[in-house]
């Protein structure tokens, strides 16, 4: 018998995706676009045609209506392809519903919700949804229940994601390529690229490189960007990211020493 007739049309799994969430601050266009480039610095691949959640949580309260297309356009001009809304009041349900977006309502406990601090980014941020797979997870294998082993070099275009653990890189990290963590992140090699630690929202996950060359580096959905190149004084010897506040600090790892 044909092997096709055991071939079922369609089959559903459950899969997932990196996404970044856009944390709006404001519905001013203006704003936001200036803001973008200044991000980017310019850049048109800085950002790679990533999925994209818009958050709204932080709108001021009647901030009036919000120019949905017009901030679809902007998003899409920088490369960022918006597919939900996150924390949108009903009022809005059916205008974003119609504009092809999705709802998507935060799955924190409610006290976990009223204690977080609010968002500390007057432009979209770019912050890893808790969600993705391994770009190839042939490289790597659990050493144990809390960590991600790494061992190849992770090319430009890859994206490694270590769910509910830290992530441990024994090879190079090359540029365009993205790490991310939703613990703490180690690369006993040269780290360029994106890394992206505490994903799911640990502020207190850290980034850690023997080398340090990075192009974006972000902890619990604060980032920074190295357009200018990374702190010489850190580039050369072992260095370590830590959020404090809501500001990316870079040490030595031996030393308090910080930038």
């Amino acid at each position: 018998m044909s092997k096709s007739l055991f071939q079922k049309p369609i089959e559903i799994k459950i899969s997932t995706v990196v996404a970044v969430s856009a944390i709006l601050s404001t519905a001013d266009r203006l704003a936001l676009d200036a803001a973008l480039a200044e991000m980017t610095g310019g850049t048109t691949d800085f950002f790679e045609d990533d999925l994209t959640v818009i958050d709204v949580a932080a709108l001021p309260a009647g901030s009036g209506p919000v120019d949905w297309a017009g901030i679809i356009a902007l998003l899409k001009k920088y490369r960022l392809n918006p597919v939900a809304v996150r924390n949108a009041p009903p009022s809005m349900a059916a205008e974003i519903a119609a504009h092809g977006l999705s709802l998507e309502t935060a799955t924190k406990p409610r006290d976990e919700q009223e204690a977080a601090p609010a968002p500390v980014k007057s432009a979209p941020a770019a912050t890893p949804a808790p969600a993705a797979a391994p770009a190839a997870p042939a490289e790597g294998f659990p050493g144990n229940a809390g960590v991600m082993i790494i061992d190849t070099p992770v090319r430009a275009g890859q994206r490694i994601y270590a769910r509910g653990c830290d992530l441990i890189i024994t090879a190079v990290v090359n540029n365009g390529a993205e790490i991310i963590a939703d613990g703490s992140i180690h690369v006993y090699n040269t780290l360029n690229g994106r890394a992206l630690a505490g994903a799911s929202g640990n502020a207190e996950a850290r980034i850690f490189a023997m080398t340090m060359s990075p192009e974006l580096v972000s902890i619990a959905g604060v980032y920074r960007t190295f357009e200018d190149g990374f702190p010489a004084e850190y580039a050369r010897s072992p260095a370590q990211i830590r959020l404090v506040g809501d500001r990316i600090d870079i040490l030595s790892v031996n030393s308090a020493n910080r930038a």
